[in-house]
């Protein structure tokens, strides 16, 4: 996969896995820390390769963390 998808995926898969965990446990908390043990878990497997992936994906975890807290409301 070249490096535009793959910061197309970290754009949109981290909020989305924060939106569904959310769902599942009905608590946002858990969820940002399930969404950040996955992301973790693919860090050190080597699924990400340019730094700027690691920057994405905290924008989109932030705005999966937002979503949630307004979803929950």
């Amino acid at each position: 996969m070249d490096v535009f998808g793959k910061m197309m995926l970290a754009l949109f898969i981290p909020a989305i896995l924060v939106l569904l965990f959310t769902r599942i446990t009905y608590n946002r908390y858990v969820a940002l820390i399930l969404a950040i043990a996955l992301i973790a878990a693919s860090v050190y497997a080597g699924y990400t390769s340019p730094p700027i992936i690691f920057v994405i994906d905290a924008f989109s975890l932030t705005v999966g963390f937002w979503l949630a807290s307004k979803m929950n409301k």
